[in-house]
């Protein structure tokens, strides 16, 4: 590569005359990150307010999920157990942990916390920091390959940190904010071929990899779809440079591969092979999860100019764009502005293109109306490997990334416009530079102020508001001081009603998170495989946990059979219960009553109604 500008390149090589010398740690480093990191907090800030009796108000079954990971890393690490499964949850038959969003690169190391503080500590504590930290990592690649400006790799490290589509994922969602690594992942790529690096580039390059499964597949692998984009469009763009890195560069990719396939290959063939996987998701309900034109200019939600009215017309999926007008006419106007001297704003613009047009589901949506225009979904196959389980909205992601980065390029090109040359040497016995030396022309200084504006004003309406939380009930004293011990023995599983699921999952799963997995619960909020062998989310129903969700709807117990009775003693049996327990819920005294009717008077046990059903099921 030759670039002729600070911002023609993408990542300079070894070989290159202009690449940047290596930077160190500067004030202004440390006041970005710590500016992230209160980013991060006041995001955070109503989980803090009562972090042990508060979830997301936006997905509290999904927050309730990932409190139970973390206290899944925990008790692996305690009890020394495989963490790529647990039977604590869909007792008798488990989850599988690689099939599912199991975020194990983090549970896992941060299980002391989780021990000393409880998984709603954790999970407050990662939010916040893995946000800030995707923003101090997006940072050092902007700083240390893109701009010279630490301000521009300021906003473009603060917005890929803190996107709308981001920010809206932390609601319940953090393994989809955990993108700290894909930085440093998409640095070490473009920065294979350099001469004599080809080892140690494609090392490092697997390692990262390899420990990015651990956090999300799902991201890695838009990630590897954004640098596979972007190597074709440098090699269309500089073919000489291209074949001149060729060698090395697929060297050093085949090592990282290999490494990466190596460490992984074993937790890899458990997600598609071992216990409870599955075939992608029943009926391919994700590929109609596709991104509305109208969301691109659109403020999000969790945004200080977010309307929450707006979404119930066009945000039937996830606002993984949602930038508002402003900010997509800046971003326009920075690629037109960028495009003839700016190699890297040209392959950002093309990944805009390429994951918008890739993010429109099976048919185009436009304002919260599903047109009769053919998306490109509708052409792919629900059954392609790895494609099978991606939702199309999602690679609106990458689109979040480029947009990022032009922004981090637009200030970048307004920083440098017309700042002042070095002053020429003068001669002895001169007095002053003559008049004009210094300077760029007044007529052109009004473009740095005005693009610093530019910018502000397009990123300042998208300021994250603290996520909205809601309160939730603590379990009952009988499950956290441990009065289940005695009823519960080694083998047997304490059934909580209502079963935990997808749908009546939030107050019964946290049983099992806060109490550290020490009882295994039936049911559970996961995906698991079907009696084909596809995805489902939950355990199948048995018949008495359905009637026990049909009773809840409808507020009354229906008539109840022998054959109703018989059910639920051979579920029982199935699930290894030893006791079944409920305690305080809005739905309290009917579903006291339909269990009275099945097993027979219940005790109460502390603050709970207990059925002692061990003489029941043998």
């Amino acid at each position: 590569m030759n670039p002729t500008s600070a911002t023609d390149a993408v990542a300079p090589s070894a070989a290159d005359p202009t690449r940047w010398p290596r930077r160190r740690p500067r004030r202004a480093d440390v006041l970005a990150i710590g500016a992230y990191v209160l980013l991060g907090v006041l995001v955070c800030l109503n989980y803090w307010v009562d972090v042990q009796h508060r979830v997301s108000s936006h997905l509290p079954t999904d927050h309730s999920w990932f409190e139970w990971l973390f206290s899944h890393g925990a008790y692996s690490v305690r009890h020394l157990e495989n963490p790529l499964f647990s039977t604590r949850q869909n007792a008798p038959d488990g989850v599988n942990m690689m099939a599912n969003t199991s975020l194990l690169g983090m549970t896992i190391p941060l299980a002391p916390i989780t021990l000393l503080f409880g998984p709603q500590v954790t999970y407050a504590l990662y939010l916040g920091g893995a946000l800030a930290a995707t923003a101090a990592t997006s940072y050092w690649m902007l700083s240390r390959h893109l701009v010279r400006s630490r301000a521009a790799a300021f906003v473009g490290g603060a917005f890929l940190g803190f996107a709308p589509g981001i920010v809206h994922h932390a609601n319940g969602q953090p393994n989809f904010v955990s993108n700290f690594l894909l930085p440093v992942i998409v640095a070490r790529v473009l920065r294979l071929g350099r001469p004599g690096r080809w080892r140690r580039d494609g090392v490092v390059l697997g390692l990262l990899v390899a420990y990015q499964i651990f956090i999300n597949e799902e991201m890695l692998l838009l990630t590897a779809l954004a640098c596979l984009v972007i190597v074709l469009a440098y090699v269309a763009q500089r073919p000489r440079a291209a074949r001149e890195r060729a060698g090395g560069f697929l060297a050093a990719l085949g090592l990282g591969g290999g490494i990466a396939l190596a460490l992984t290959a074993y937790p890899i063939w458990w997600q598609f092979n071992g216990p409870q996987s599955y075939r992608g998701l029943q009926g391919g309900v994700f590929h109609n999860w596709g991104e509305d034109l109208m969301a691109f200019v659109t403020f999000a939600r969790d945004t200080v100019a977010g309307d929450e009215a707006v979404e119930k017309t066009i945000g039937l999926t996830e606002q993984n764009t949602w930038f508002g007008w402003p900010l997509v006419l800046v971003a326009l106007a920075a690629l037109v502005l960028l495009w003839r001297r700016s190699l890297a704003a040209r392959i950002a613009g093309v990944l805009v293109v390429v994951f918008t047009v890739a993010s429109i589901g099976p048919k185009v949506r436009f304002d919260g109306v599903e047109t009769t225009v053919d998306g490109p979904w509708a052409y792919i196959p629900d059954d392609v490997p790895l494609v099978e389980m991606m939702m199309p909205t999602r690679l609106a992601l990458v689109v979040t990334a480029a947009v990022g980065v032009l922004l981090a390029l637009a200030w970048d090109a307004a920083a440098r416009h017309g700042r002042r040359p070095a002053p020429a040497p003068r001669a002895p016995g001169d007095d002053a530079a003559p008049a004009g030396d210094a300077g760029a022309p007044v007529r052109r200084r009004w473009v740095r102020p005005v693009g610093y504006a530019a910018v502000a004003l397009a990123v300042l309406p998208l300021f994250p508001r603290p996520l909205p939380a809601q309160h939730v009930d603590p379990p009952p004293r009988f499950i956290t001081a441990g009065g289940w011990r005695p009823y519960v023995p080694q083998g047997r599983t304490l059934v909580p009603v209502p079963i935990p699921s997808n749908v009546h999952g939030l107050p019964t799963l946290r049983w099992s998170a806060l109490t550290g997995h020490e009882f295994p619960v039936p049911g559970g909020y996961f995906i698991g495989p079907n009696e084909n062998g596809e995805g489902v989310f939950g355990a199948p129903n048995r018949p008495t946990s359905t009637l026990i969700y049909a009773t809840m709807d409808a507020g009354a117990v229906p008539a109840l059979t022998e054959e109703n009775r018989r059910q639920a003693v051979a579920d029982l049996r199935f699930w290894k219960a030893s006791v079944v327990v409920l305690g305080a819920h809005p739905r309290e005294a009917v579903l006291r009553d339909l269990m009275t009717g099945l097993l027979g008077p219940a005790q109460r046990v502390d603050d709970v109604w207990l059925w002692d059903v061990r003489p029941l099921v043998g």
